[in-house]
């Protein structure tokens, strides 16, 4: 399943790559990508917008240098796929008052946002939210359950 997943993404990045890489080369990526599925490929692109979480430290909204890879594919993506539109979830650990983390989700959220706009992404295809301490990744009082739920999810709302 994974190498399937691995081979649509190289399709569909392939495919974005070769649309602007000039006449030639997009007559050409045409030709062959012809009697490709590109529901398939949407739809691959869309499981990869969808799959991986950028996670925070605490009490921080900064988007730390290891997830930039992973906002680049996801730009990328987003830029060959106009139709789009993913909300940034902002998420916080349980400690904290509700304001506080409500506050500190939308930062997350907006630390994710305006990197992506910075990557190309049209901010029409992007929305955030922040759900504070209200939607924890995974239950527990302890530093590991907390980590995992200082985060940004990604939801595809339209494509």
């Amino acid at each position: 399943m994974k190498s399937l997943k691995t081979l649509g993404l190289v399709m569909v990045m392939a495919l974005a790559l070769g649309l602007g890489a000039g006449c030639s080369k997009k007559t050409e990526m045409q030709t062959s990508t012809s009697t490709e599925d590109p529901a398939a490929a949407l739809n691959a692109a869309v499981q990869t917008i969808t799959d991986g979480i950028v996670y925070f430290d605490y009490d921080k909204y900064d988007v730390k240098s290891e997830y930039t890879g992973m906002l680049q594919q996801k730009a990328e993506l987003m830029k060959a796929y106009p139709d789009i539109r993913v909300r940034i979830e902002g998420n916080c650990d349980e400690r904290g008052t509700q304001e506080y983390n409500l506050a500190l989700g939308e930062r997350r959220a907006r630390a994710v946002y305006d990197y992506m706009v910075m990557l190309g992404v049209n901010p029409d295809q992007l929305e955030m939210i922040s759900y504070g301490k209200e939607r924890p990744a995974v239950s527990g009082d302890s530093e590991e359950a907390w980590a995992l739920t200082r985060r940004d999810n990604f939801n595809v709302i339209a494509r």
